[in-house]
Order: C-alpha cells, then structure tokens, then sequence
C-alpha cells in the first residue's frame, strides 16, 4: 500500500495534533502548497468566533507571519474568512482577485489583500470544514508556493485536488478527535480526573474517597478547573472539556 491511501492511514493512527499537522503539511508541500494555515473552534458565538484562547491555530508559515495572522488578528480581516464563515466547500483565491478588480471588497478586506501581497501571497485555496454543530468552525488556507500563479493552483487541483482534500479532511477529523492545542492551559491530571467523576454523577464525598484526598480537595480541584476553563459550574466544564478532548482521552484507562 502506498500513496495517499498509506497517508490516510498514518494520520487516522497519529496519536498527537503535532503529529496529524506535520503529515498533512508534508504531502500539501509536496503539491506546491508548502504554506498552510488551520484554524478552528468549538465555541462559536452568534456574530464572533468566541475567545481566541479556545480556537486551535496550526501553521507551516515561518514564525513572523504567524505571529501576525493569527496572534495579531489578521486573518479576521480577510475576504477568505468571511468567505468561510458562509460557506463549505473550498475556494480559490482568484476570487478573492476577481472581486478586488471588480470593486466589490469592502475597505478592510481590499487592504488585506494588499498586505498579504506584500507577504507574496496571492494564489491558493481555502478550505472550509462542514460543521457538527453550530458552535463549530473550521478552514484551511493552502497559500501556493512563491512563483505559481492561479492557473497554475486550477492546474495542481485538477490534478491532485480530490487527494489533497481527502488529506485535509482526515487531517481535521483527526485533530477533532485530539487534545487541542488551544492558548488556554492544560487541566492537571487531578483536575481532570475530578471533572470525569462529576461526569460520571459522583458526589463530592464519592470522588474524595475515589481520589483518596478530603472533600475540600476536590472543590480545589473542581475550582481550579473552572478557573482554567473560564467556566462558572462545574457542569460547564465537564462540556467545555469534553469539546476540548481534555477528559475521558484514549490515553486514559480508568475503572469506575
């Protein structure tokens, strides 16, 4: 077995986000995408994307440009992420060309596209995720190697798009299924193993004597996991770290 079908595989197996990245990253270079960006959530809010310290941002680009699309904000301003917010599917930047020629950029984003040029980012696709839920999102942008122009991005499509996007969606069905490495701390492993039991219906007194610490312990441990994952019950947290793969991981064997 060898090929995309090999890679599909490896991927479905990676047993880390930073694993599933450098695979995919490594077969998008060798197709003349060298430069990808990631960026989902699961706490999307109605007219935002919800806090960023919740979003997962993966990137092959060098450091400095990173630093600025996604720490800086960047990418929020862009004709793609709008694109993407409205759309599934996958889309090529000559669009976002198209409509810049036509006038038909707001301000903002006509700007942008001014700044990624100066970046030497002009031709690529983006991708856009289906949803599960409403509060997910998620989109790629593959930016096409320096020298590669649109037609020659429609070219590499036409020839290795129906992998390149089985790649990607592996990818991102993979990571959906990892801890995210999202901004927002870890939970301990004590902290995790208490919201786990709170999950399983156990009383403050059952998870003390499960954890063999007091009661009062537990309510540190509970009271801290709210703290890392800005929640105001413990119920909440359960959920939000259930989203984030952050309890009941594969990596975790435990007798109830």
């Amino acid at each position: 077995m060898s090929g995309p079908w090999e890679l599909l595989n490896r991927i479905a197996a990676a047993e880390t986000a930073e694993t599933v990245w450098s695979l995919a990253v490594a077969h998008f270079a060798t197709c003349g995408f060298a430069r990808a960006n990631y960026g989902m959530t699961r706490f999307r809010k109605a007219g935002n994307m919800g806090s960023p310290d919740d979003a997962v941002y993966l990137t092959s680009f060098p450091p400095d440009y990173g630093q600025f699309y996604f720490r800086g904000g960047f990418y929020a301003r862009t004709a793609l992420y709008r694109w993407a917010l409205e759309n599934r599917g996958t889309c090529s930047w000559r669009w976002v060309e198209d409509r810049l020629r036509a006038g038909l950029l707001p301000p903002e984003e006509a700007q942008a596209v001014q700044r990624n040029a100066e970046w030497g980012l002009r031709a690529g696709i983006t991708i856009s995720f289906p949803d599960p839920t409403a509060h997910q999102r998620a989109a790629m942008g593959l930016a096409a190697d320096t020298g590669l122009d649109h037609d020659a991005v429609d070219a590499i499509w036409a020839r290795e798009g129906a992998a390149l996007l089985a790649v990607a969606n592996m990818m991102h069905l993979r990571l959906c299924q990892l801890p995210l490495p999202v901004r927002r701390p870890q939970l301990s492993q004590r902290q995790r193993e208490a919201l786990q039991w709170v999950a399983e219906g156990k009383t403050t007194q059952d998870i003390a004597a499960l954890m063999g610490v007091s009661a009062a312990m537990v309510e540190k441990h509970l009271r801290l996991a709210r703290q890392v994952l800005d929640v105001e019950s413990s119920a909440q947290a359960v959920a939000k770290a259930t989203l984030l793969n952050q309890i009941f991981r594969g990596d975790e064997v435990r007798n109830s």
